[in-house]
């Protein structure tokens, strides 16, 4: 009876693990040059922009510091002047080498003109000058209990500062008067629903936003929303790049109109780059390129461990304690 159970268990387990579908290419390429390198250290933790490694380096568009964060310290972002912006989480955040203290913890944060705009852990959106250490904007939100890791920095634009916050909404301040211009709901639909990207296509004046299950464009003229389970997103130029959980890969308009799209079946994306070309990394093992019109695309094998933590900045890929540079 035992080994009837026992049996009976194990075919079981063994239909359940051979009905799981992969992506699996009709042909792979290997002919692509993609300058592997080691970063000396993995990925601990990243956001939209950069990541901190384990030896407590960090990456920017700049590429891997020289330099380490204080014990404690994650990295958020960067200032216009190239300083380096890193949270404790607990009740400090890192300009430059200026550790300044804070009551709640931070988990966004952008400067310019000596301002601080500053998201915190529990939804509250500050704006502070620097300066004076004045509080000059506040806005206490409904606490988000579960968020995204792909948390968006605030962006200043013009006269505009531009708060992404952790329940699916957009404030929009004046930096001339420090008041809200106006609250822009995202996603208003979903548990985890803070915003994951906050671009700007600025010759059409148009802010692009997205959570992880909505994607918005808001121009002078009209707001124009559509629902996709996004694994990641991409700005380049005047097009928008989407990677959806389902396996597609959609190229659109900046009124969010579907210009073309590809789907892979079973495919699971963990990353999209652009460089003159698309590029989406698959969890089994593969690099999909498509050109900029959707007409042709290649796969090519690229092995990693999909367990590693990846982020992708420019044209540089960085997986585990690696990182390639794509043509």
């Amino acid at each position: 009876m035992k080994s009837i159970l026992i049996s009976t268990l194990a075919l079981v387990l063994f239909t359940a693990c051979s009905g799981k579908k992969y992506y699996e290419p009709k042909e792979t390429s290997d002919d692509i040059e993609l300058n592997k390198s080691s970063i000396g250290s993995s990925i601990k933790s990243f956001n939209r922009i950069g990541g901190t490694l384990e030896d407590n380096k960090f990456i920017t568009k700049a590429g891997v510091s020289n330099t380490e964060l204080p014990e404690g310290f994650q990295f958020l972002n960067t200032t216009e002047d190239g300083k380096i912006i890193a949270t404790n989480y607990i009740d400090k955040i890192l300009i430059g080498n200026e550790e300044k203290p804070m009551k709640d913890p931070i988990v966004a944060a952008s400067v310019k003109n000596n301002k601080l705009a500053a998201i915190h852990s529990n939804n509250t959106m500050e704006l502070i000058d620097l300066t004076s250490n004045k509080t000059l904007f506040k806005e206490y939100l409904p606490i988000s209990l579960a968020n995204d890791t792909r948390i968006a920095n605030p962006l200043f634009f013009g006269n505009l500062i531009l708060f992404p916050t952790l329940n699916g909404r957009v404030l929009i301040v004046s930096s001339t008067n420090n008041e809200q211009i106006k609250n822009i709901a995202v996603d208003h639909e979903h548990e985890i629903n803070n915003i994951i990207e906050l671009g700007v296509i600025e010759n059409e004046q148009t802010l692009i936003v997205a959570s992880s299950n909505k994607i918005v464009s808001i121009s002078p003229k009209e707001i124009l929303s559509k629902n996709y389970r996004i694994r990641d997103v991409v700005v380049s130029g005047k097009d928008i790049y989407v990677a959806t959980i389902d396996g597609q890969l959609i190229k659109l308009s900046s009124s969010l109109e579907e210009v073309a799209k590809k789907k892979y079946k079973y495919a699971k994306f963990h990353t999209l780059a652009f460089t003159n070309s698309l590029y989406a990394v698959e969890s089994q093992g593969f690099l999909i390129n498509i050109d900029k019109d959707f007409k042709k695309d290649t796969v090519y094998d690229f092995s990693f461990d999909n367990e590693e933590r990846m982020i992708a900045i420019g044209n540089t890929i960085y997986y585990g304690s690696d990182k390639i540079i794509l043509p």
